[in-house]
């Protein structure tokens, strides 16, 4: 079954989603630019919630004495507190998402922003352990709205703009990914930074409140916004046109933003017909590309911090935060302007193909430049293969796109992006749940042990990736073809 709108020929029951590629190429439809940068915000703040607590959580552990004193239990507890909104998300986003496929899109985001900014109040005044669990669960119990912002994405898109349209979506975690960080460490004890602004025994008491306060407030206008100007993609019919088996009449009633209300054919399916090989192909491709994303993002620091004699490059934090700050811009830029270039000339599977491939001379690069730091010390010339490196990395972050594009298509109907959506994040969910914690595992034990010189985690992340490219070989290119 497909979705039309009224500028498009019906298709029949038996055309996919997204029905079979012209001969000759339609010229792009001009993307809705209000709706998708509504969008986009949702996709923004997402990021910044999430991580705008990394640069303080530590400090703030001990501060609370959760540890009763003992130093080395403090990456213990971090370490928890920031999992667990992967770990809550991951138990309640299909949830979300199929929600939205009955009840509509735009009532989901709003219960979701408002609830993530609630969350990051509680949390910058939270002065306990269990305070600051129960506030981040919320956070991510809460988080749902990235599967249904992406079902959005499907809708107000079709095959001649999706490519851009999903580029954007990068761009704009990109941006919150650069940003919340970055936020949350220049916010943070702001009675220390700012003393002649931020006075009184309020900071003293909360000096981490800001950097939450100021993520609630992106949220609190994302919320405004979508309440005021989003349009909802999703128009269920009255019960008396369902019942009547849905003819002409009931197939035209009520046209949305995006087209008319669907027939009473197109249903929300169960989510027992979604466990087929055309959905879980391309969603456990994503999980596998999120698997290896999340632990080369937890190897980059800790290669950057990890002192020379154990096979790192012993740089000071303020260089790893520069370094992971050119990566953050560099990618949010190099999505919003080549991607869509580029999967238009190569196609979305040779593209997600190339960027799962990548991984190995990324990981790859990691023992040779310890290697040339041992031999010859940290360098100018050294940064030609850390910006090769990071180059690789960019490049990679299109696959996210592109297999974005394969779970939309994917998809029965229209009424069932919003549980396929939430299956595929569901995935990447549990994976960026437990991905940290097994590379950087990996590292310690093949440092402590000495495996093949301390670079044992480095061939076993190669080998991965190389299963990941025979996999990925798997999705149909047909797939994707044009609406």
């Amino acid at each position: 079954m497909s979705y039309h709108s009224e500028s498009e020929p019906l298709c029949d029951e038996e055309t996919v989603l997204l029905p079979s590629t012209p001969k000759h190429a339609k010229r792009p439809t001009p993307l809705p630019k209000a709706q998708i940068s509504i969008l986009m915000m949702v996709q923004f703040i997402e990021p910044v919630s999430s991580q705008c607590i990394y640069p303080f959580i530590n400090q703030l552990v001990r501060e609370l004495d959760i540890t009763g004193g003992d130093e080395r239990k403090v990456g213990y507890y971090a370490g928890l507190i920031e999992t667990l909104f992967f770990a809550t998300q991951a138990l309640t986003i299909l949830q979300w998402s199929r929600a939205s496929d009955h009840v509509g899109r735009k009532p989901v985001l709003l219960i979701g922003v408002f609830g993530l900014g609630l969350s990051m109040l509680c949390f910058g005044l939270s002065r306990t352990f269990w305070g600051l669990v129960l506030s981040r669960c919320i956070t991510g119990a809460l988080g749902g709205n990235v599967g249904v912002m992406k079902s959005m994405m499907g809708e107000l898109t079709d095959s001649t703009n999706r490519a851009q349209g999903f580029g954007l979506i990068i761009l704009a975690w990109s941006t919150g990914v650069t940003l919340g960080p970055t936020m949350g460490g220049v916010l943070a004890r702001p009675q220390d930074n700012f003393p002649h602004i931020f006075r009184g025994v309020f900071w003293a008491e909360y000096p981490y409140f800001l950097p939450c306060a100021m993520a609630a407030s992106l949220s609190a206008l994302t919320f405004i916004c979508i309440l005021v100007f989003l349009k909802e993609t999703i128009h269920a019919e009255p019960p008396r046109t369902r019942l009547r088996g849905g003819g002409a009449d009931a197939s035209n009633h009520g046209d949305g933003p995006s087209g008319p209300a669907l027939s009473s054919s197109e249903e929300p399916a169960p989510l027992r017909s979604l466990l087929v090989p055309s959905i879980l192909v391309p969603v456990a491709n994503y999980g596998v590309l999120a698997t290896l994303e999340i632990a080369m993002m937890a190897l980059l620091p800790l290669f950057y911090s990890t002192p020379l004699k154990f096979g790192g490059l012993e740089l000071p934090p303020s260089t790893i935060g520069l370094t992971m700050g050119f990566f953050g811009m560099t990618n949010g830029l190099a999505q919003a302007l080549f991607f869509a270039p580029l999967v238009n000339r190569c196609g979305p599977k040779a593209m997600f193909c190339a960027g799962v491939a990548s991984f190995v001379p990324i990981f790859a690069f990691f023992p040779g430049i310890s290697i040339a730091a041992q031999w010859w010390g940290v360098t100018r010339l050294l940064w030609i293969p850390l910006l090769s490196q990071l180059v690789l990395a960019v490049f990679q972050e299109m696959s996210f796109a592109c297999i974005l594009m394969f779970i939309t298509s994917s998809a029965p109907n229209r009424r069932s992006l919003g549980a396929t959506n939430g299956l595929a994040q569901t995935t990447a969910s549990i994976a960026r749940t437990i991905g940290p914690a097994l590379s950087t595992s990996m590292f310690a034990y093949s440092v402590q042990h000495n495996l093949l010189g301390g670079y044992a985690v480095y061939v076993v992340m190669m080998i991965l990736a190389s299963l990941a490219r025979l996999f990925a070989s798997r999705l149909e290119e047909d797939a994707i073809s044009s609406d």
